[in-house]
């Protein structure tokens, strides 16, 4: 007998005797949605040592089932890939649990005031010098439709306090006269590069700081301190684990961020997946090659090596900004054309090209190339903010001249949210292999798309706006990823937006029906953007993402069957239970 043929015999044997030793888990009776190639539905799922070890008939489970193995019943309840959301902030989104909010919700005037008084008011022990910063305010939704704020409307409430508070897209703030002053805002204070101070006809500062603006009083808010991070932290896996994530990208962290999350890791209450994605800024005269080597010093501090069952850290991603948001009153995403103004009256208006097309890339077309470089140099993917269509189209050409060097053609690039594409460039996303990572919940009819994108866009533009399913059939690999706290931690209504473009039933009547003819997505490409196209971007395809014999066991048991429902109740399923490297992280009542 052949040396060969005995090595083959000893493996096989390995293989029966590891094949017949019991699992610690299976679940049998149900609707096992596996998102492999084939998206394949099975009955059962066994694992062991958290990792997945049978997917397919009951009987064949059966066979894996021993004294000690825990056995489930799913009684045909939907078993599928936990989610991994691509882009979101979870350390701002826990923080914000625990701050003044206005909850993301349409308010006029007097009611924006109202709830900031309430909260001043239930703050009255803190001193004259303490912010308050109020969270979620959702802008574009203020109440009518076009109105807008000063330091004036923060200036009539009852208190000496300076005040901030902060858009719920992340890129503007709004100040008292108090904090304008601390911030050091006078009529010659100059706007930062790749940011607005807005002011007023006169001049004055309106206390309305755009992008990295913001910077000049978010500078002077009391640091979290490292108890704050750790609940912050705590609160943001808590949320996470009721909606099946099972990994994440934070797309834009910090060392205290980090830490709090070691800290958790460390005492075994990680429970996701964690990937950051640090900040790569060219602010100040700092070179590509320095802002990478302060990454790698990150690196080196917080990242936990090769992913195993039991959920760790990874810091493989920078985060770059190429513009804001291009929604009204910001302005602010870099455009192709320009942004539309009102030449005519209100009753009668007469919609003009205006002199904006934004701000200049936050990257020179250079700095972007060479930062690119740099990071593929050194095996680091690149997550690229890119709203407008400009800042698509220069991102694009820079890792098209990416791909043409020897670092570059191992890298995978990803553009977040792409809210608007030029029809040229659509394909390229598939051409030069660059994953779209969208927020999903944008493709609706909604304050930020019909009030403040359609007139100021132009029918043709608009008609192009959340250009999902477009890239999609054009061969893009999208992902999902939530931008949580952008928008509420709400995965399950982001997907059903995804299928149908559509808000929900109580939005109103003015955001009835279907955001623009564009289609939404069928449903296994919207799973698959939030399972194994996210994981792609991570680089854990092989470990994570759909549910195959060998993969980590990152899983989520569901109250009904996402396939088989109609298409407004996708927004209501609910998690019974979530699995992340074999272990239960969460059980909602109704699971044994």
């Amino acid at each position: 007998m052949s040396r060969s043929t005995v090595f083959a015999i000893l493996v096989m044997a390995g293989a029966a005797a590891q094949a017949a030793v019991p699992a610690d888990l299976v679940y049998r009776n149900g609707f096992v949605y596996t998102v492999d190639a084939g998206d394949s539905v099975h009955q059962a799922l066994a694992v062991r040592a958290g990792r997945i070890v049978y997917v397919g008939a009951d009987a064949g489970a059966r066979a894996l089932t021993g004294k000690a193995t825990r056995v489930i019943d799913l009684h045909g309840r939907m078993l599928m890939p936990g989610l991994v959301d691509a882009h979101m902030h979870p350390q701002s989104g826990g923080s914000r649990l625990l701050n003044c909010s206005l909850d993301y919700r349409r308010l006029s005037v007097p009611q924006f005031q109202a709830r900031i008084q309430a909260c001043l008011d239930h703050d009255r022990d803190k001193g004259p010098d303490r912010w308050l910063v109020v969270v979620n305010w959702f802008q574009q939704g203020m109440q009518p439709e076009g109105v807008t704020t000063s330091a004036a409307t923060l200036d009539a409430l009852t208190t000496t306090r300076p005040i901030i508070v902060r858009s719920s897209f992340g890129h503007s703030v709004q100040l008292n006269s108090r904090a304008i002053a601390l911030a050091g805002i006078r009529s010659d204070t100059p706007g930062p590069a790749g940011g607005r101070i807005v002011r007023d006809t006169k001049g004055a500062a309106t206390g309305l700081l755009e992008d990295a603006a913001q910077d000049l009083a978010m500078r002077l808010l009391p640091p979290l301190s490292a108890a704050e991070n750790l609940a912050a932290s705590g609160k943001a896996l808590a949320a996470m684990r009721a909606q099946g994530i099972t990994s994440f990208l934070d797309a834009w962290t910090d060392p205290e961020t980090m830490t709090a999350f070691r800290t958790l890791q460390r005492r075994g209450r990680l429970t996701a997946r964690a990937h950051f994605a640090v900040l790569v800024d060219l602010d100040k005269g700092v070179t590509p090659k320095a802002a990478v080597a302060d990454l790698l010093r990150q690196q080196r501090r917080f990242d936990q090596g090769p992913t195993k069952p039991a959920p760790s850290m990874q810091v493989r991603h920078a985060k770059l900004f190429m513009d804001g948001v291009i929604a009204a009153p910001a302005f602010t995403g870099a455009m192709l054309e320009p942004y539309l103004v009102n030449k005519g009256t209100l009753n009668e208006p007469d919609w003009q090209p205006g002199p904006s097309r934004g701000p200049d890339s936050y990257f020179t077309p250079p700095a972007l190339r060479t930062t690119l470089v740099e990071l593929a140099k050194v095996h680091v993917d690149p997550h690229i903010h890119a709203d407008g269509d400009r800042a698509v189209r220069e991102s694009l050409d820079a890792i098209e001249a990416l791909r043409a060097t020897p670092e570059g053609r191992a890298a995978r690039p990803a553009l977040a949210h792409a809210e608007i594409v030029a029809p040229a460039d659509t394909p390229r996303f598939a051409k030069l292999d660059v994953t779209p990572v969208l927020s999903l919940q944008w493709g609706k009819p909604a304050p930020d798309t019909v009030g403040a994108l359609k007139d100021y866009l132009g029918p043709a533009r608009y008609a192009a706006v959340e250009p999902q399913a477009v890239l999609l059939d054009a061969g893009a690999r999208v992902a999902y990823g939530s931008d949580w706290p952008v928008d509420p931690l709400d995965a399950w209504f982001a997907l059903k937006v995804g299928v149908t473009r559509t808000a929900a039933p109580d939005a109103g009547p003015e955001f009835a029906g279907r955001l623009t003819a564009q289609p939404g997505m069928p449903r296994a490409a919207v799973l698959r953007a939030a399972t194994m196209n996210a994981a792609y971007t991570l680089r854990q395809e092989a470990a994570i993402g759909s549910l195959e014999v060998g993969k980590l066991a990152d899983l989520i048991v569901l109250d009904r069957n996402v396939m088989r429902i109609p298409d407004e109740e996708i927004a209501r399923v609910k998690v019974v239970q979530t699995v992340v490297g074999g272990r239960i992280v969460y059980r909602a009542k109704g699971l044994r």
